[in-house]
């Protein structure tokens, strides 16, 4: 069964980029193809992509906060100098 393949694009950190291609060269695989796969895994174990940890939920169009995200979204997008960058943050 032959896939069907579409262009996208996306927005990767430089650095994080050529370490990934890197990695992914060691087993024979390109960029496209190991994202790819990545993101198969994604799908098949959309339950548990995130550590129970972080307790992070799907929002659905029906939730009481989905325009509140929304709009959280929004003003980000528009105001990104008044936010922090999580790769700054020096964690413990």
């Amino acid at each position: 069964m032959a896939t069907t393949k579409v262009r996208s694009n996306v927005y990767l950190d430089k650095q994080l980029k050529e370490e990934v291609r890197s990695i992914f060269k060691e087993y024979g695989l390109s960029l496209s193809d190991g994202i790819n796969m990545l993101l198969g895994r994604v799908v098949k174990n959309k339950e548990q992509i995130f550590p129970k940890e972080l307790n992070i939920e799907p929002i659905y169009k029906d939730d009481p906060d989905y325009e509140l995200i929304k709009n959280a979204k929004k003003y980000y997008k528009e105001h990104s100098e008044d936010y922090v960058d999580f790769n700054d943050i020096k964690w413990d």
